[in-house]
């Protein structure tokens, strides 16, 4: 009886975790990234390579996915995100910090409009490369919409 307790914690414990995303995977080594992330069936995904930097946007429907690619000045992605954060803090619309992780954040920002927004910072290294993953730079995002397309990327 006491096994079957202690196993039922176990799950009960693990089934409790932040649910994951239920999109498909979506290869990205097409549209010049080597990276895999989770994006909805059909996601529109356009890359504009600016020479240092390649931009590539995955949208659809409430998934609104930046991702900056560039080489990595550094390697250490607890730098890189320290100065994501110290970027976003600085800026008048940033409200507050909602979910903190080792290699990113999700904020919560005020718009012109006086409405709140969501929005948030991944950092990947991969070999020589950094990947910033972030929200779209246009649209309104929920805080669900937000810790969804935060999932998608981890």
């Amino acid at each position: 009886m006491r096994i079957l307790l202690i196993l039922f914690g176990v799950i009960l414990f693990i089934s409790c975790g932040e649910p994951k995303t239920s999109y498909p995977d979506l290869d990205l080594m097409k549209h010049g990234l080597p990276i895999k992330i989770q994006a909805p069936i059909d996601a529109e995904v356009e890359m504009n390579d600016m020479l240092l930097m390649k931009d590539v946007t995955v949208k659809k429907d409430g998934y609104y996915l930046q991702i900056f690619s560039s080489d990595a000045m550094i390697n250490d992605i607890s730098k890189i995100k320290q100065e994501k954060l110290n970027e976003v803090k600085s800026k008048s619309s940033f409200g507050k910090i909602i979910q903190d992780d080792a290699n990113g954040f999700i904020f919560e920002k005020m718009r012109s409009d006086s409405t709140i927004n969501y929005d948030f910072r991944h950092i990947r290294l991969q070999g020589d490369k950094q990947y910033i993953f972030q929200t779209g730079l246009i649209g309104k995002f929920t805080e669900q919409e937000v810790r969804n397309m935060y999932q998608s990327v981890q």
